[in-house]
Parts: C-alpha cells; structure tokens; sequence
C-alpha cells in the first residue's frame, strides 16, 4: 500500500434544520448524488445519539473480496493487494491512516462502509470459502472517504455542511446548499412480488437447534447461534422498505447504503463496538420476548425475562466474551451496566454495557476486529462456535452478522451490528436472523425468537408496498 499521505482542507457551515429532515434530505440529494449514505439514531439514552450523517460523492475506497483488496484513491490512481489471515486490521488502519484533515472540529468525518460476516477471515486464522457468485454475495469489506458530508444535530436543530477540499480545489458548499432548498423530490412505488423463500423449513431449522445443543452438551461450546435465510423478490424502490422499517422499528442504529448494485439497510438495536475519547464500549443483548402490545402483559414478560435462567446464563456468557474481547486492547475493562431490560418496537431486550480504555495509538480497525463477529451473533467459545455455523448454516452468511458504521479520523468509532437487516441486489431482498443455542434450549422455542426478530423486517415489506397508494 502506498504511503504517501492525503492532506486536506475541511471546510463547514452551520445552518437551522428546525424543518429538515434526514430522510427527506436523502430523496432531494440521492439521484444528484450516487452512492450516497444515510445513518440515523432513534436512540433513547439521549444525546450521543442526536446526529444523522448523509455522505456523497465517495472520492475514495477500501474493498476486499475473495482474497484481494482493491483500492482507489483520491488522485484517481488504484492498485489491487493480496489479503488473507490476520492482515486486514494493519491494511484497513493504513488506509485510514493516509488521510490527514486539517482540523477534526466536525461532528464527524472518516471512512464510511462495513465488515461482513466473513471478513473475519481476513483477521483471524478462520476459512471461509469465496462467495463466488452466489445471489447475496457481497464484497466483504467495503469502506470509503467521502467529498461531502451532512450532519444534522437533533437536539440542537442544526444542519452542519462538511466539505473536504485537497489544494486546488475550490469550495461548492453554495451548490449544495442550495439543493437543499429544493421543495421537489421524486418518490418511486414498491411492490413485493410473489412469496418470501427461505434456504429452511421450521423443521429444519429446529433440527438445527437440536444439532446445536448437542454440541453443547459435549462441551464443544456454551453457546452457538444458528440462523435462517429468507429473501423477496420485488419491484421498485427499496428505500421505502427502509422508510416502513424505520417506522416500525425505530432503533439506535438506523443506516441505508447505498453501493450501486446492491444495497444494506436496517434498524439495528445492536452496537458492535463503539469508541469515543478513548473509551471503547460494548453492548452485550441477549435475552429476548416478544412484546404483546399490551403495557401491563409487557411489564410481567419484562420481569420473567429478568428471572429466566436460560436466558441470564446466555447473557452472562456474552457479557465475560464482551470482556476478553476488549480485553486484547484495552486496560480498566469494567461493566457499567448489568441486565438491563430494555424496550424495542416488536421485542424485549436484556442488555448490559462493557467498557475500557485505550491509547490515541491503538491500531481501531483491530479493536474492531478483535470483538468481531459479536458474540450475539456466533457464540462461545467464538472461534468453534464459527467453525459448527459454517458446517450446519452451509452457505456463507456475507452482510448478516456483520458490522456497519464508521472510522472517524480522530480515532472515534461506532459501528452497529448488522441485524434486523435486508440486502437488496438484483429485485430480491435478503433476510436474516437467528437464536443463541444452549444446552437447555426448546427447539420450538428458539424457532419462535428467530420469528419474533423477523417480525420487523416482514411487516416493513407489507408497509412499503402502500406508501404513495
């Protein structure tokens, strides 16, 4: 990789957003702009989660598949490296690395994309075979450096326009102020077309679980999370799919990309890993029911979840990975908050958060990758628990399971997991979701969690298809 490194100018302007909003933004801006990126936060915990972040105009990207990473820079030139175990934290913190703002006094700015699922075994000493040409395969690891970047401060009511200039260039921040004021936008339909697939049937998937605690009561791991595909065909615009599901779901971690051929959205409730100020931050979630609709019903599913062995022994078990998973870069790992119940759209969730600090010096792309995949979405040991997914999944899983978000280039990162999540490619939406298998698990039971959680994403299809009727 080269190493001459990009130095630029970042300039910003504050505006009043009382009436904006990310979504509408995003339709006036997507057919100007290519490719572009939205993040939002329903966050409840308050203000770390005001800001939603529209990029465009990708001026430069990192992309790994199939055992090559293909790089394009900024000046236009490109080169294509080999990859394989253990190298990706060292390449993908290089390319970050290169890019050198004059000022980091901006509500964000740095490399945008995201892990899959398989990514993994460009930083362990995992195989997984090449996607090939499978009708959800994706790049592994897609991340780029954006020439614009919008982002709107909730709390405050503030829009900040951030343009990144190298010499020469001259500021078109009027040009895209002035796209903003546009009151017209065009919407496209939706229709889903015949019925969802799935790569199991509920028996199989049930077999599955069976299979699972087997292994479990070998010794073989304390837990493994063994998860099912569906897709949907469609015609139309897929952003409406995001639209309902935002709706629907409303999550901390809301994020549509947009990657020309394909593109990833959801609603996740899940961080993979957070950095701020030094501080990096894990979200253990395990232990889920599903909600009735009914205040009180919800409030007594709250306490049995709080009392439910089976469900505070997989938890414990995430909380220790979250620990050792930090543990390989940071020093002062604590938990600050332990079993709590918190409340989502369709779900009840327990949650914990894990926390412990690093140097200004730490490679980020390994703190990364040293928790990744999640423990909620693999298991434990993680390493055999990997190894058992691939035998009985017997596809790769690619985007599912993954993480998405950002690398700042002040060394913060946030990155969600990629659950309660569609891929789009070639008219079919992908789906996926999954249950943590432990030794006292009911097959019947474990196959209603993996519907519970995909409740969401079905019903935000249905919606889609009447926007605009």
């Amino acid at each position: 990789m080269r190493v001459k490194r990009f130095y630029f100018n970042v300039v910003q302007k504050k505006i009043l957003a009382d009436t904006i909003t990310p979504v509408g933004l995003y339709l006036k801006l997507r057919d100007i702009y290519p490719g572009a990126v939205l993040l939002e936060s329903s966050d409840f915990h308050g203000s770390k989660g005001s800001y939603s972040f529209i990029c465009l105009k990708p001026l430069s990207t990192f992309e790994a598949k199939n055992g090559k990473v293909q790089i394009g820079y900024p000046d236009g030139s490109s080169e294509t490296l080999p990859i394989s175990d253990g190298q990706l934290p060292e390449l993908l913190e290089s390319f970050r690395l290169l890019f050198q703002p004059n000022t980091h006094e901006t509500p964000a700015n740095g490399l945008f994309g995201y892990l899959a699922y398989d990514a993994v075994r460009y930083a362990e000493t995992i195989s997984f075979p090449d996607t090939g040409d499978a009708p959800d395969a994706v790049p592994e690891v897609l991340y780029s450096f954006y020439k614009y970047i919008i982002a709107i401060n909730h709390f405050q009511n503030a829009l900040y326009l951030i343009e990144n200039l190298f010499d020469g260039e001259d500021s078109q921040l009027p040009v895209l102020e002035s796209l903003l004021q546009n009151r017209n936008f065009a919407t496209y339909p939706f229709r889903p077309d015949k019925k969802e697939t799935s790569n199991l049937t509920d028996s199989q998937y049930m077999e599955l679980v069976t299979k699972g605690k087997e292994h479990c009561f070998r010794g073989d791991v304390f837990q493994i999370v063994l998860s099912r595909q569906f897709s949907q065909s469609y015609f139309g615009d897929d952003f409406n799919v995001y639209r309902a599901l935002r709706s629907i779901n409303p999550s901390p971690y809301l994020y549509y990309f947009d990657f020309g051929n394909y593109r990833i959205f959801g609603s996740s409730p899940e961080a993979q890993l957070e950095i701020r100020n030094n501080t990096a931050y894990i979200h253990p979630i395990a232990g889920t029911f599903r909600r009735t609709g009914d205040d009180e019903a919800d409030k007594e599913l709250a306490r049995r979840l709080s009392n439910d062995p089976k469900e505070n022994a997989e938890h414990i078990m995430l909380v220790d990975l979250a620990r050792n998973d930090l543990s390989r870069n940071a020093t002062d790992v604590k938990v600050e908050t332990y079993r709590e119940i918190q409340f989502y759209s369709h779900v009840i969730h327990m949650v914990s958060k894990v926390s412990g600090k690093i140097l200004p010096e730490t490679n980020r792309v390994k703190v990364l990758t040293d928790s990744f995949p999640a423990g909620t979405l693999s298991g434990a040991p993680k390493y055999k628990a990997m190894e058992l997914i691939r035998k009985y999944e017997q596809k790769n899983r690619g985007y599912y399971g993954g993480c998405i978000g950002y690398f700042g280039f002040n060394g913060d990162v946030t990155h969600a997991i990629m659950i309660r999540s569609f891929l789009s490619k070639a008219n079919r939406l992908f789906y996926q979701a999954g249950a943590g298998i432990v030794a006292a698990s009911v097959e019947q039971k474990e196959l209603q969690e993996v519907n519970n959680k995909l409740a969401a994403l079905k019903s935000a299809v249905l919606m889609a298809g009447e926007i605009g009727l």
